[in-house]
Order: C-alpha cells, then structure tokens, then sequence
C-alpha cells in the first residue's frame, strides 16, 4: 500500500463500484482504500459453479478498480483478524461497510465492530441491500410484516431512493495489490456458467429492458422461454446495485407501448418486492434458517428417506418436470423460478421430506444461493413459512409440466433420455403402464412415488401437526 488511507471501505456482496451506498458514504472521508476478505466459511457450502462466478465477479470488481488508477486489496482469513490488521496497515481510523442481514453475516460483523472498537477504529454499516431498508417498512404496530401482499402495497407506495454515486479516482487511495487468483489459490479455475462480472450484468440488464420486461407477466413462468431476467446472481453479489436496477424498470415503464406492456413492469417490480420482503423477514426473525417460521401444535413427521433424497437430487424420480429442474441445477448452478417451486413441493409434500434437505442442496449448488429467498422459498413450499402456500394446496408435478412447459421444451433440454417421446407421453410418464414406458425410453425411471397416494398422506401429516387428528 503506497498510500494511508483515511478511509477503508470493505467490500462484501456488493462487487461494484456504482450504486454502492457504502461506498458513497466511504468517500466522504477520502482517500478510501478498497478491501475484500475471503471469508473460508463463506465458500464451506458452495459448489464450484457459485466460487468460480463469485471468483470472476471478485477480479471484475479489482480490475474497476485498476482502471481508476487504485486497487482492490484481498486477504484471505477471518474479517474480525483481517480488519482490524489493515485499518492499522492504513494507518485508518475509520472502516465503511454494507449490512448483510443473514445470521452468520450479523454475527461476523458484531464481532468485526467489537474487535474496530477495540482498537480505536470507528465503524460505519451503510443500508445498501434492499431498495427499502429492512425496518422501514412496518405494521401500524411497529412490527415486520409477515403477508407479502401487506408488505408490498408500502413497499410500491413508498419512495424509493436513486442511484448512489461512483466514486472518482480522487477519491480512492494510490496502491497496488497482488490479483486475486494470487490469493485464491485453492479455488476451482473452471469457468462459470454464466459470464460474470460488472459489464456481463449490465448486459443483461439491458437485454432484459430492451423487450422481456414488457412481456414478464406472460412469461416468466415458461422455463423454456427466456422470459425472466436472469439478474438473481448479479443482484446476490451485487455486481448490480438494487437501486439502479429499480430506476431502470421506472425508466422502462415510462416508454411501455401499453397497459399490458406496463403490467409487465411491475410485475418485475413486485419479484424485487419479494427479495425485500424476504430479507426484512430474515433480518427480524434470523432462527428460520433453522427453525420453521410457522407454529404448529405438533411437530411435522417429516420422512427420512436417504435413497429418495438422492433420486431427488439426482433428478431421477420419474417426475419428468421434477428432473428436468433437478438436472439443470446440477449442470448449470441455475433452476427456473416456477421449477424451483414445483421441486420443492415434490420434495415436502409428495417426499414427505424436511425442507432443510433442500435448502442445503440449492445451498451448495445455485449460483445466485440467497439465504433470505432461499429459505423464504423453501418454508412457502413447506408450508412453514410466512405466507406459506397452504398445506392443503399440493402442487401436482405433471399437470404443473402441462401447464407450464406444454411441447415439454424444457424437459427434453435437460432429460435426453426423453428427447424422443411425445410431450402428451412424457407429460403422462406416471401414469403410463410399465410395459409403454419401457417401449418408449427404457432408460429413464419409473415414478418413485405415486403422487395421489402421497398428496394424502401429506395432508393427513398436516392435520396432525395441526392437533387435528
């Protein structure tokens, strides 16, 4: 470090330089030098296709830094170590950071003000996450909302601010630093699955606005089509900012063609609502990581089934829709959002199966892993969790397939061993007699379970969680 710096700025999931509001407020006391902490127990649970797009988003970020004439010091270790030893490196006295609302992050960072306090160093934690801050937005009796549609009438109501300011080479500390592959060395070096980093999001982003936004409400339950965003793992390490992508959607609504071109927007609107929504829970209530949101009488008798886990995680159930999904997963780090829903029923009510296996399993392997959305979604499915989908309400897999993927596009993508059969055939793959779907495609499985029997069985398990029975 060539320069002491007045001001160290510690990056975490927010790799960018614009629309950070940490990093705006860092720069009020310049020259601010720039840090990321490679946390081991960050990558404990995460496969290589999320390390190898975090990696590549993490020398994006370094190289943006480069361009203006600075640099990005990375360190490896525990940030409670790590921080205070490069405030006293900087010869600073002042430390800025983003607030993450997972507990492990409330934990780590309480630690990290401790041991800054300790040593004389004034902490800074900025609200950078959400577009409304997790407490701003409450009940008339000063609670957090638990009903989504409650929550999202204020969240739409109320003003959502701009886009923060970047930095200028002025602003940022004169250093050097070693690349990040020189400090990661352990990492994978494969390539990510999707291309990773500021220029690739803001190219999504843009393909996005150019015309699938208008289209969002019509599309975005297709998982053939490309009718969503993708932006959910750029928002996640925050190589997108949440306030630049919402005034970018603002922007969009106001040259839509028409009403339905508009509905489409803030049907987008309302998927950034649900990621708010979710954090401000998570940040309220940290144990549902762990523990069901929701209180019932008696506890849930949820299975244990080792060999039906692992077809299920093998996208191997005989569930066409089900593999499909389970598949690109493997393959991709990546799972449409209706398909997500429909593995998850799968999992907790036709498995019978605690929704912590699968929270675990999208935790080591989704690329844009979110703890907030991820345990939102997978206690919605459950049934534990806030605006929980009722436990009565059991998505069926094959009339979800028919519905949602009718020519069966995407199943045929991701199940080869059905790229042949007729859609009506695979859609009705559970039902058919054994003889027919060995005559069709021998290789793929017989269904695991039967979804009638188990759709029963799911809501007798409810009901005496209920004290019903």
């Amino acid at each position: 470090m060539e320069e002491a710096a007045e001001t160290l700025f510690w990056h975490r999931r927010d790799l960018r330089v614009q629309d950070n509001v940490g990093l705006e407020q860092a720069t009020e006391v310049a020259p601010v030098a720039p840090v990321y902490v490679l946390d081991p127990t960050l990558l404990r649970y995460a496969g290589d296709h999320r390390i190898a797009f975090f990696r590549r988003a993490l020398e994006s970020l370094q190289e943006a830094y480069r361009d203006m004439g600075s640099d990005l010091l990375v360190r490896e270790g525990d940030p409670t170590a790590v921080i205070p030893e490069l405030a006293r490196a900087a010869e600073t006295k002042r430390v800025v950071w983003n607030q993450d609302h997972s507990r492990y992050a409330t934990e780590r960072d309480i630690a990290v003000l401790e041991a800054l306090e300790d040593a004389g160093v004034e902490a800074i934690e900025a609200a950078d996450m959400t577009l409304h801050e997790p407490g701003s937005i409450l009940t008339t009796n000063g609670d957090h909302y638990s009903v989504y549609s409650y929550y999202y009438r204020k969240w739409a109501e109320g003003p959502a601010a701009s886009p923060a300011a970047a930095p200028t080479a002025t602003d940022l500390a004169d250093l050097t630093a070693p690349d990040v592959g020189e400090v990661a060395t352990t990492w994978t070096a494969e390539e990510p699955p999707l291309a990773a980093g500021r220029e690739p999001a803001v190219t999504r982003l843009e393909q996005f606005l150019d015309g699938p936004i208008y289209e969002y409400e019509d599309r975005r339950d297709d998982p053939a089509a490309e009718g969503t965003s993708r932006l959910s793992q750029d928002l996640k390490f925050g190589t997108l900012g949440i306030r630049e992508v919402f005034a970018e959607t603002e922007a969009a609504r106001e040259t839509a063609a028409d009403e339905a071109a508009r509905e489409g927007v803030t049907a987008f609107q309302r998927q950034l609502a649900w990621r708010d929504f979710y954090v401000q829970v998570l940040a309220a209530n940290p144990a549902t990581v762990r523990e069901n949101f929701k209180t019932y009488a008696n506890p849930i008798e949820w299975r244990s089934d080792e060999e039906a886990l692992e077809a299920w995680k093998r996208g191997k159930t005989g569930y066409p829709i089900v593999d499909a999904g389970m598949r690109q997963l493997r393959t991709t780090g990546y799972m449409h959002n209706r398909v997500r829903m429909i593995v998850a029923s799968f999992l907790t009510k036709d498995l019978l199966m605690d929704w912590r296996h699968g929270y675990r399993w999208f935790r080591e392997r989704l690329v844009d892993h979110e703890t907030a959305n991820d345990v939102g979604g997978w206690q919605w499915a459950a049934s534990t969790g806030t605006d929980a989908q009722p436990y009565f309400r059991i998505f069926n897999p094959r009339t979800q397939g028919e519905r949602f993927d009718p020519e069966a596009e995407y199943i045929r993508t991701y199940v080869p061993e059905l790229a042949e059969v007729e859609p009506a055939t695979i859609h009705d793959w559970p039902e058919l007699p054994p003889e027919r779907r060995d005559a069709v495609a021998p290789e793929y499985p017989a269904p695991i379970v039967d979804h009638a029997d188990r759709r029963e069985a799911a809501i007798e398990m409810f009901e005496r969680a209920r004290g019903e029975d």
